[in-house]
């Protein structure tokens, strides 16, 4: 877990600077990368594999089954919270609304919110959140699913999340937003609490909405 937070935090850091990084107006693409030797045509081929979110069963706030196809074709940006807690979430979250509000009539950007604490945040309790939150649709998710399998799935998204009786509410988890391509690559990530770099974030997405069709393939 400690390793995991440092290369979160390492990421982070990259993220927050990338505005001014960026290479010939390309987003970074974060994680592990594997090159893989294969023969096309007679000839040997080197490509890079990039480290991607693999496949996840989860309910969104309407009781509908969500998974990692629901997303195919689409630009997204994940995070992980739970509804009753009395700390960052609802900071992040009202952070969220500003990219909520500047793509909810796009349509290839979506928001994913997955839940760390399923057993309290049942379909209803997340239903009723987003509606206060005033979400309607299907441009914000939120998503309940097995418990382990969510933690385990935080790693991919380079997030870390632990259940800890001494802290607020009674979990600790890092306030990222984390940006996705429609390859399901990570291409960024930012501090949900820190207005200036959700604001990066927003256009960082329009930026990777700008990408070239070279970019897509892995």
């Amino acid at each position: 877990m400690k390793a995991l937070i440092l290369s979160a935090c390492c990421l982070l850091g990259l993220a927050a600077c990338n505005t001014s990084d960026k290479s010939d107006n390309l987003l970074p693409i974060y994680g592990n990368r594997e090159a893989v030797t294969k023969t096309v045509n007679g000839k040997t081929v080197t490509d890079t594999v990039y480290h991607t979110i693999p496949d996840f069963e989860t309910v969104n706030q309407y009781g509908k089954k969500i998974t990692r196809k629901s997303l195919d074709g689409s630009i997204y940006v994940a995070d992980f919270f739970f509804t009753s807690c009395p700390s960052i979430c609802p900071i992040m979250h009202r952070n969220m609304l500003k990219v909520y509000d500047e793509f909810k009539k796009s349509g290839n950007v979506k928001i994913v919110s997955y839940s760390i604490d399923p057993r309290h945040d049942s379909v209803a309790v997340l239903k009723n959140y987003a509606d206060k939150m005033g979400i309607t649709g299907n441009n914000w998710w939120f998503l309940q699913g097995d418990k382990q399998a969510i933690y385990k799935l935080a790693e991919s998204y380079l997030v870390a999340v632990m259940e800890d009786n001494k802290a607020p509410g009674g979990y600790v988890h890092q306030g990222y937003f984390v940006l996705i391509d429609k390859q399901k690559r990570i291409r960024g990530s930012y501090d949900g609490t820190n207005p200036e770099q959700v604001a990066n974030l927003i256009k960082d997405i329009k930026l990777l909405q700008t990408e070239p069709q070279s970019m897509i393939a892995q």
